[in-house]
């Protein structure tokens, strides 16, 4: 057994050891304080920042599902709806007024209660968070993880078994990327390990994983993406793990980029379905593994290849991949492939089979010290410095200034050769350019509008 404080590091100066405090760890370093959320630690480079952006965009998630509600309501005062329909509009709306009053309680420890902006302010000031990920980000995984059977749960961790062959003792393991934190709990619970660690940077998949593990259950709403039968569009899900976990087993909120943890701390480090959806290049985060790992500590990925950078040059193939885990310290990778179960719920018609990529290589030598993840410019993490008026800001700047003085010209009264009039006596653009302009323009409006379900 290791105790969670002496695998803990500074994200922001990686000093280590952290002291323990009554609200969290604080290090003397850099005088930072490093609060604990429902008992898991916050080890975010920029703890206030992560933590006021993340209860804002939480907060903007759940007056969308009040909105949604309201939606429906207004849905179900249509005459000519089917007594089907009327029945399945009814019953959803109480499911999603209910999935909203669930989820603020359990996302109470965030303090999302006391925020006060309303929806448009949110929508207007978008969160940093890429946007995909919010309150429904990886959702589903929660149900499949702790609600909807074995099959996949056990595929995976057939495969990581499949990689290690018999050389099961792990010691210290990471889990880099653990979502709602299945995995990590199958690994531990049942594979030889010392102490297991599993990080995400998602709170709600954080929280979710602290309370089955733990041995209690939650009753959380699943919303199939193509329901198999009428009651099958919202599902009452009972979320429980097999049995609760040992005081071995911890849990941890921050960045896999600037992760929390001293150099050499672990015996082996797992990164499931992580490597082809962060946003640094490969071989820069091979070398972070690297030095997380000590001499002939193991790692083990697991997950499909499935690249989504902008350069095609970093979409690596599985041949690139394991050339270059093997060019950052690493034996040359042992691969397992497999195809299993994914994302396949019992209450709807979406679910496929993935081709899964594992593999698993020790650590030989010690890869170059990569730069720390620096994502963000000082002048926006402390607040305090002059916002510099850069051209594309400038840019952005007038095209927001002309979509607001477009959205201004909407009356009620106006159509949209009245706007195109209009922007002409401004010599924004010839009433010939504005109109279909403005059409395409509102048309986007439009169909924004009627996505609401969309966050």
């Amino acid at each position: 057994m290791t105790d969670l404080t002496a695998l803990l590091a500074c994200p922001r100066c990686d000093n280590a050891p952290l002291e323990t405090t009554d609200a969290g760890y604080h290090c003397k370093a850099c005088k930072t304080d490093f609060p604990s959320i429902a008992g898991i630690p916050w080890m975010f480079a920029e703890p206030q920042a992560a933590l006021g952006e993340w209860r804002g965009r939480l907060q903007f998630a759940l007056q969308k599902l009040g909105q949604e509600a309201t939606f429906l309501e207004q849905e179900l005062k249509n005459k000519s709806l089917s007594q089907l329909a009327e029945r399945r509009v009814e019953r959803y709306r109480k499911c999603v007024d209910s999935h909203r009053r669930k989820l603020a309680r359990l996302l109470h420890p965030i303090d999302v209660q006391s925020l006060r902006g309303n929806v448009e302010t949110y929508l207007a000031l978008r969160t940093r968070l890429p946007p995909d990920q919010g309150l429904q980000t990886y959702y589903a995984n929660v149900h499949r993880d702790w609600a909807w059977g074995d099959e996949e749960n056990a595929a995976s961790l057939k495969q990581v078994q499949a990689v290690l062959h018999d050389h099961t003792e792990l010691g210290n393991v990471l889990v880099l990327g653990a979502g709602a934190g299945r995995l990590a709990y199958d690994i531990h619970t049942n594979l030889s390990c010392d102490t297991t660690v599993a990080m995400d940077f998602n709170p709600l998949l954080m929280m979710v994983a602290k309370t089955v593990t733990g041995g209690d259950t939650l009753n959380l709403y699943e919303f199939p993406i193509a329901p198999l039968a009428l009651e099958d569009d919202a599902v009452l899900r009972k979320l429980a793990a097999p049995e609760p976990v040992d005081e071995n087993f911890h849990l941890v909120l921050g960045n896999a980029l600037r992760p929390p943890f001293p150099e050499k701390a672990f015996d082996t480090v797992v990164t499931p379905w992580l490597i082809d959806v962060i946003t640094e290049d490969l071989p820069v985060f091979a070398a972070r593994i690297n030095r997380l790992l000590r001499k002939e500590g193991r790692w083990i990925n697991f997950g499909s290849l499935s690249f989504h950078s902008s350069r095609q040059s970093r979409c690596y193939s599985p041949e690139e991949v394991k050339a270059i885990v093997a060019e950052n310290g690493f034996s040359d990778p042992y691969v397992s492939q497999a195809t299993i179960p994914y994302m396949d719920s019992p209450a709807s018609r979406h679910g496929r089979r993935e081709r899964v990529f594992t593999f698993s290589a020790y650590k030989e030598r010690n890869a170059k010290k990569p730069d720390r993840h620096k994502a963000l410019p000082d002048w926006l993490v402390t607040g305090k410095e002059p916002v510099p008026a850069t051209q594309s800001f400038r840019q952005q700047a007038m095209t927001t200034q002309i979509y607001s003085f477009i959205m201004s010209l909407i009356d009620g009264r106006r159509s949209i050769s009245d706007m195109a009039v209009v922007l002409e006596k401004q010599k924004l653009m010839t009433r010939e350019e504005a109109e279909p302009a403005i059409r395409s323009f509102l048309t986007k409006m439009y169909d924004d509008s009627e996505r609401q379900k969309v966050f």
